[in-house]
């Protein structure tokens, strides 16, 4: 069923249909269950799993309910059992919760060290099935699992690319959204979901082929509300699957991508429009860097290094023992740079 389902709608509709019945999370959560391949992603579906059927244990024992032979206040064997299940649900969620925690400190201290370091990072985002990993297949060389099946990648991969005029960058392939995304899933994901909240590009990926592409859009968005993505996080659109399009509905995507800004449309399959991504990507990066001369000792090759890596060298003057350096660099770049002798 496309919905969620109460417990007790659940129990009747598997009496009316003799068969198991499963609602929308239950059969996310399966999904989930069954693509989990490290031990953090297993701890994450695991909390969700149990948060999901802690409330629905009395299903699970309604056998047991006209066994009530208790003295009094005493409840019969059926809400006995409920209760030590509810227990061993509540210590387990507990220890996740606690094993998830270190997760995230452990993920935290990872982006502070990029953050000092500091490289921009890209967020691929988007629906499930989008195509994000084939596109972070093709932009980095790696060869994280991209399959035409739904939450294929529930873990974070990052990995470093080399942009236009940014000599290193780190990329970020995310687990996919989908509409009415179960509360138990942010939950227990938040430490991965972090990910996204903290990058300083988004990149929506959208599967442009799809018939339900404008929904899709919309989900994705509410769901980086949900998770507190800033509205201020620069973030465009990459239009996928290029390569699914009949020619005519293909030259109306590239028509209307061309004529703007925040959009760019490629197959990340066949690689077609990716040297416009790279280049999009490192635009949006650079638009809030200025233009600075900088005078270094020419025999400061470290500073000269830091700068190639860290910004775009546009021309450099040698002056007898001194260099002069046009560079552009975000003004937390150039405050980093500045500091770096004190």
């Amino acid at each position: 069923f496309d919905a969620s389902l109460t417990p007790i709608q659940q129990r009747n509709l598997e009496k009316a249909l003799e068969t198991k019945v499963i609602d929308r999370t239950g059969l996310i959560l399966e999904i989930f269950g069954e693509r989990a391949a490290t031990a953090e992603g297993r701890l994450q579906v695991e909390l969700a799993h149990l948060d999901y059927q802690a409330g629905r244990l009395v299903r699970s024992w309604t056998h047991l309910e006209r066994q009530r032979g208790g003295f009094g206040f005493l409840g019969g064997p059926g809400e006995t059992q409920i209760e030590a299940d509810r227990r061993l649900i509540r210590d387990r969620m507990a220890k996740l919760k606690k094993e998830l925690e270190q997760v995230s400190r452990t993920r935290g201290l990872h982006r502070e060290r990029r953050q000092r370091a500091p490289w921009p990072v890209i967020a691929l985002v988007g629906y499930t099935n989008a195509g994000k990993s084939t596109l972070f297949n093709r932009l980095t060389g790696a060869d994280v699992m991209a399959e035409d099946l739904l939450f294929a990648t529930l873990d974070p991969t990052l990995r470093q690319i080399q942009l236009p005029g940014i000599d290193k960058a780190i990329l970020s392939d995310t687990v996919g959204f989908v509409s009415d995304l179960p509360t138990q899933l942010v939950a227990a994901f938040k430490a991965t979901l972090e990910e996204v909240v903290s990058a300083d590009l988004l990149v929506h990926v959208r599967d442009i082929a799809h018939p339900d592409t404008e929904a899709q859009r919309a989900d994705v968005e509410a769901v980086l509300a949900e998770i507190g993505v800033d509205e201020t996080t620069p973030r465009f659109e990459v239009w996928n699957k290029l390569d699914l399009l009949d020619d005519a509905d293909r030259e109306e995507v590239i028509g209307e991508a061309a004529h703007r800004d925040d959009v760019v449309a490629v197959s990340a399959l066949s690689g077609e429009g990716v040297s416009d991504l790279l280049d999009q990507v490192a635009g949006k990066l650079t638009d809030a860097h200025r233009r600075y001369w900088l005078k270094l000792d020419a025999t400061d090759g470290a500073g000269a290094a830091w700068l190639h890596a860290h910004g775009e060298v546009i021309d450099t003057q040698v002056d007898g023992l001194e260099t002069t350096y046009e560079v552009r660099l975000s003004e937390a770049d150039y405050d980093r740079f500045s500091r770096r002798d004190a």
